[in-house]
């Protein structure tokens, strides 16, 4: 039975559709003029960014409440960074999963482990619709292992907790599992691609439904 965690907002959870929909509803309470995508894309690539350059390890929500400030700051944007952070941290518990995931995660259950490795902090997984779908202790956060992707040290450690397989979808966590070592079987999910000078999958899927099979190629 081999261990397989899938990354939170990529594979699983349509985090730009959630979070675009949550930073919306913020928007028209501060009378934004600017589009709530253009906000979320420059939110999410500031968090990235923040997460990647950490030295020292500080909460996701810290990353994120740094991120929102420094996309009101360029963008010229009305909001209070610690308010508005908590209102898009607690709209994860509406953010979409992908179609195809309650049904293929029910199933994987009978032939593997199934887990989760995430940037984010435990209470903000606790509130996404994956929380019902897998084993808390299989749940493998950032606040957990203290470590952010796509850091090499966060895939050691999940090695080290016992993970044989990564699924992500986006280029950073693709590179960064292959380069630890782990087995990857790559999701094809709207928005992301690998990274066309890093490694690449052996396996790619365009649908969870194919995973079992890819699996029993990959691990037997």
């Amino acid at each position: 039975m081999a261990f397989v965690t899938f990354d939170l907002f990529s594979a699983l959870v349509d985090s730009r559709t959630g979070g675009t929909a949550t930073l919306d509803g913020i928007g028209v309470r501060r009378g934004w003029p600017v589009d709530a995508v253009a906000v979320y894309d420059a939110w999410d690539a500031r968090n990235k960014a923040s997460q990647k350059e950490a030295v020292d390890w500080v909460s996701f929500a810290e990353h994120s409440r740094r991120a929102l400030s420094a996309t009101y700051r360029d963008l010229g944007l009305r909001g209070d960074p610690d308010v508005d952070t908590e209102r898009l941290l607690a709209g994860v518990a509406d953010w979409p999963l992908w179609s195809d995931v309650t049904v293929a995660l029910s199933g994987l259950h009978a032939s593997h482990r199934v887990g989760v490795l995430s940037n984010v902090d435990d209470v903000v997984f606790a509130r996404t619709q994956v929380a019902s779908l897998v084993d808390p202790a299989d749940v493998l956060t950032s606040e957990r292992l203290h470590a952010y992707k796509p850091h090499v040290a966060i895939y050691r450690k999940a090695r080290e907790a016992g993970v044989d397989v990564h699924v992500p979808a986006s280029a950073r966590d693709t590179r960064g599992a292959l380069e630890a070592g782990l087995g990857v079987v790559r999701v094809r999910r709207p928005g992301h691609s690998v990274d066309p000078d890093g490694p690449h999958p052996d396996l790619e899927i365009s649908g969870l439904a194919a995973l079992p099979a890819a699996l029993a190629t990959l691990v037997g």
